[in-house]
């Protein structure tokens, strides 16, 4: 699963204005649908800011992420994004269980234009030419234990 939010957003829609913030977001929203199907992804859902993802493999995950951070700064924007991988239940178009929290807890954990993964997308993706550093484990709110993070190179 791929989350994804615009960085100081709000401060940016204060400052633009609703209508040429609605069009920037309009803007976003065509990359966003572009890139996940061109990653063969699914679009699970748009947050306002952000968007819900998932992927038939982590690696592309991985590459969609990293192309919707390069198209996001074309546009003027930054994002953060954040990787895991699990189990998911269904519910009608959405995706719900804990594996869906924990990216979602991935992603508020990265800074402007960071991409962050668990320990679990880096060994799945383990020999695909994806290079990762390594940060400080963190507890992620409402989450056991201390998570190793990750950050794509």
């Amino acid at each position: 699963m791929l989350f994804t939010d615009i960085v100081d957003s709000t401060r940016q829609l204060a400052s633009l204005g609703d209508s040429a913030w609605r069009r920037l977001l309009d803007e976003h929203d065509k990359l966003v649908n572009r890139l996940v199907g061109q990653f063969r992804g699914r679009l699970i859902k748009t947050t306002g800011d952000g968007i819900l993802a998932s992927f038939d493999g982590p690696g592309r995950g991985i590459k969609c992420a990293v192309a919707l951070t390069e198209g996001a700064a074309r546009l003027g924007l930054k994002i953060r994004a954040g990787l895991h991988t699990g189990e998911i239940e269904t519910r009608g178009d959405d995706i719900a269980g804990i594996a869906v929290n924990a990216a979602a807890r991935i992603m508020s954990e990265a800074g402007p234009g960071e991409i962050l993964v668990s320990r679990v997308v880096t060994d799945l993706v383990a020999g695909a030419g994806v290079t990762f550093t390594r940060r400080d484990p963190r507890e992620l709110k409402g989450l056991p234990g201390r998570w190793d993070l990750f950050a794509t190179a």
